[in-house]
């Protein structure tokens, strides 16, 4: 990918000029296939991304096969397993393509030099982090109170577009109930709408 390409991407993050040249000079274009992982559970994350076109999930995966999707990430976004990356420790999940994916690759090392020479880039990260800790915020409080239904609604509202991307089982598995429950769930919201 071009640095133009790159950067009509970047201009979604809205970057001073000399910022965006910055990251452009540390980034690279790169595209996960579907069912793909960008990072793995187990895996030392050195890197981090910014998704430009598709969506990740990231996913648990117990030792008996069942998923547990934490969360799906679109495009405009960043995707990391944030806290793994700081702490240089095994991510406990897998970061997963669910369509082919486009993202600018970024190496945690690069950043750190990048962060370490101009403070801007401090200030970034704090923005994104404080979206993250607010998704991850109303995340926790949506499984913790509310039912299935009024989190499939709240689902449908916020991804619009991805009951006819994604599988079922993917759905049911983000909110945290079975398959068999989403059917009946969707058969029910369908006729009241």
């Amino acid at each position: 990918m071009e640095n133009r390409d790159k950067k009509s991407i970047l201009n979604r993050l809205a970057l001073p000029e000399k910022e965006l040249e910055e990251l452009l000079d540390i980034s690279f274009y790169k595209v996960i296939q579907k069912g793909d992982c960008f990072i793995n559970a187990g895996e030392i994350p050195r890197k981090f991304a910014f998704i430009t076109k598709e969506l990740f999930r990231y996913v648990y995966i117990h030792e008996n096969g069942n998923e547990f999707t934490k969360s799906i990430i679109t495009e405009n976004n960043f995707v990391s397993s944030y806290s793994a990356m700081i702490y240089n420790s095994p991510s406990y999940f897998f970061i997963e393509a669910l369509e082919e994916v486009e993202i600018l690759e970024i190496n945690y090392e690069n950043w750190l030099e990048l962060k370490e020479k101009n403070p801007f880039w401090n200030i970034f990260l704090l923005k994104i982090i404080e979206k993250a800790f607010s998704v991850k915020e109303k995340r926790e409080r949506e499984l913790l109170l509310l039912d299935a239904e009024k989190r499939y609604e709240i689902f449908v509202t916020e991804f619009p577009d991805l009951e006819n991307r994604i599988s079922q089982q993917i759905i049911a598995s983000y909110l945290g109930i079975q398959p068999e429950s989403l059917s009946r769930i969707k058969r029910k919201y369908k006729g009241l709408t």
